[in-house]
């Protein structure tokens, strides 16, 4: 009884320790990121979490639908966003649903591209409520060498190699594809059309629809952006209309691969749909705090240059570029010359009755009706 005693006394204690270590634990700050998919360095968020111990609850989308879908139901839980410019950085500002950003807690802000930022200022009066996270373009991932065996004389400066039904059959057998995001795809069919990007007339929508209809028959799929970077690496399709950064990713894995697959990318030649990816803080996140200090954290030169190393999309922290990876700094695919950023066009941002019928369009697209 005696010895029993003593252990009871000396156990309870430690119980008790225990109990009042467990909140402690359970204390510790979490960052909830949604962001794309493959569009950042594993080791930047591990960086993050050694330097300020806030733990990084990390998911990823394919499409910037997915992403409006889950915030539009409302109490996400996420506390930094991904959302593209154009449009649905955009459509949050207007919907009140980010919260501003505290520029005083982000010191780094600094860094920032002020020409850059002018260009997202149009939707972001005072750049309030987002920081450029990464670029890019929209154009053509074209597997270089199976083209050139089945067409030497194929035209691969524009997006009349895959946009013209003739043309679609042609390379049909090798493999082709178009991402599955009305928002990034209806804008350059239109411009390709000689139309406005953001044409609302019932006839340049029913001209961009018989653009695709005529090309769906060829069509191996309709991916979105994760897989299509896989399908384009593999060598599973020779054509894709989808993001530079993509076409890029996808061209750096099948080097490593060394089967011989050989990727390049094609901004088309009558100006590329230029867009900009945001990083901005939900009006309802747990912990504005923590997004704060990670935003301040990703715009350091540094930290950006190995975001771009390893995801192959340029950023807008002008300091980083000498810091980024030779091969990825001094690709033009990466970096646009400033002639092709001229030419480049930024959608706007359309009302939601032309959003459902745009929504529509894309729905008979893909069933191929």
């Amino acid at each position: 009884m005696r010895r029993g005693f003593l252990f009871a006394c000396l156990l309870l204690p430690a119980l008790l320790l225990a109990r009042m270590l467990v909140p402690v634990a359970s204390a510790q700050p979490v960052l909830n990121v949604y962001n794309w998919t493959d569009y950042i360095d594993p080791a930047v968020v591990e960086r993050f979490q050694q330097q300020t111990g806030i733990r990084v609850r990390y998911d990823v989308y394919d499409s910037l639908e997915t992403l409006e879908g889950k915030l539009s139901a409302g109490r996400s839980g996420y506390d930094l966003i991904v959302p593209t410019s154009e449009p649905s950085f955009a459509r949050l500002v207007r919907a009140g649903a980010l919260r501003p950003l505290d520029k005083d807690r982000i010191p780094n802000w600094r860094n920032l591209d002020p020409r850059l930022m002018e260009r997202v200022a149009a939707v972001d009066p005072g750049n309030r409520y987002g920081a450029i996270y990464l670029w890019g373009t929209v154009g053509l991932g074209i597997r270089l060498d199976r083209v050139r065996a089945l067409w030497p004389e194929a035209p691969m400066d524009g997006l009349d190699l895959l946009l013209k039904p003739e043309n679609a059959a042609r390379l049909a057998r090798c493999g082709l594809a178009v991402m599955d995001s009305a928002t990034d795809v209806l804008p350059s069919v239109l411009a390709w059309l000689g139309k406005g990007p953001d044409s609302t007339e019932a006839a340049d929508l029913r001209a961009a629809e018989q653009a695709l209809l005529a090309i769906r028959p060829h069509l191996r799929a309709i991916p979105g952006s994760g897989a299509l970077v896989d399908m384009l690496a593999t060598g599973e399709i020779c054509v894709a209309l989808t993001y530079s950064g993509d076409v890029i990713q996808a061209a750096a894995r099948a080097r490593e691969a060394g089967r011989g697959v050989e990727i390049g990318y094609v901004a088309p030649k009558s100006g590329a749909h230029l867009w900009f990816d945001m990083l901005a803080i939900p009006a309802d996140a747990p912990n504005p705090d923590a997004a704060h200090a990670f935003i301040d954290f990703l715009l350091q030169p540094e930290i950006m240059a190995a975001i771009t190393s390893h995801v192959r999309y340029p950023n807008a922290v002008p300091a980083s570029r000498p810091l980024v990876a030779p091969a990825v700094r001094e690709d033009p695919s990466v970096h646009p010359p400033e002639e092709a950023l001229s030419r480049a066009f930024v959608p706007g941002t359309l009302n939601p009755a032309a959003e459902r019928a745009r929504t529509r369009l894309w729905n008979r697209f893909r069933a191929g009706r």
